[in-house]
């Protein structure tokens, strides 16, 4: 029954992990200190609950938990983790403890996929969950895509309007061309650190779980590509080098790259055949 408990607690950690990190995405971009804030708080959740599992390592083991593969990785997670608080605290500087909790994060997984720990049930269940989690992760960046998609057409209809100087009631009721701009900014900077999360997870567990794995594989190099490119155009948005139409434009082109990597991409991969 502990174990269980401790697995769920696990799975807990990594998500809120996970959130905290997309939290601080958000912050790097917008420079929002409620976003901040609440970033810190995740990953302060996360340290709380490594703290406990090491020192339970410790009462069970009786003796410091870093002689093994496995206890080095989480030891080194729980210090990455434990300097991004610090950082945040005292020194208060954004990019780097962003950074750090991403090298965190994959350490945390890498650690749950560790080759030289005791296999058991809970550990084979534990793994299903962390596949369960890139599959829903992998969802909610198709969704958050999928809404810069349609803000981009809403913000194309909207300038056309505003050109033509003439308003049908159909479209009376949508906003402004910049809250349309912000939207579509906010969609893809909650889309991107979610598919990053998603390919991380799932790369990890196709490599343990699956033989001969290839990261050519068609719908790895896909989702990594788009997400590579959905970060150059937000980043050529925030340095003002992308912006109104090209950036509406660029948002739409892109999405199509996501349609065409979903079904086209899933069909040739050759171990996503359940998508």
């Amino acid at each position: 029954m502990t174990q269980i408990v401790m697995a769920r607690l696990y799975e807990i950690m990594v998500v809120l992990y996970a959130i905290g990190i997309v939290c601080y995405f958000i912050d790097f971009f917008f420079k929002q200190v409620k976003v901040r804030r609440v970033a810190f708080w995740f990953v302060s959740v996360v340290w709380i609950l490594q703290t406990s599992f090491f020192l339970l390592n410790i009462l069970v083991t009786k003796r410091f938990p870093i002689l093994s593969l496995s206890e080095g990785i989480y030891f080194y997670a729980w210090l990455l983790v434990t300097i991004s608080i610090i950082l945040h605290c005292i020194v208060r500087v954004d990019l780097p403890v962003f950074f750090i909790n991403a090298l965190g994060f994959i350490f945390v997984t890498i650690h749950l996929f560790a080759p030289n720990q005791v296999r058991n049930p809970l550990v084979e269940s534990l793994e299903s969950e962390m596949l369960f989690i890139h599959i829903s992760f992998a969802i909610l960046s198709y969704a958050a895509f999928t809404l810069s998609f349609v803000f981009s057409l809403l913000y194309l209809i909207l300038y056309n309007i505003l050109k033509k100087k003439k308003f049908p009631k159909m479209w009376s009721r949508l906003p402004s061309l910049h809250q349309m701009g912000q939207w579509m900014t906010y969609s893809i900077v909650v889309g991107i650190p979610i598919i990053f999360i998603s390919l991380l997870l799932g790369l990890e567990w196709a490599y343990l779980k699956l033989e001969g794995l290839s990261i050519l594989d068609t719908k790895i190099i896909g989702s990594f590509v788009i997400m590579v490119i959905y970060l150059i155009v937000l980043v050529l948005h925030r340095s003002g080098k992308l912006t109104g139409l090209n950036f509406a434009w660029a948002q739409i082109y892109t999405f199509l790259l996501v349609v065409i990597n979903f079904f086209l991409g899933s069909k040739l991969s050759n171990f996503h055949i359940w998508y």
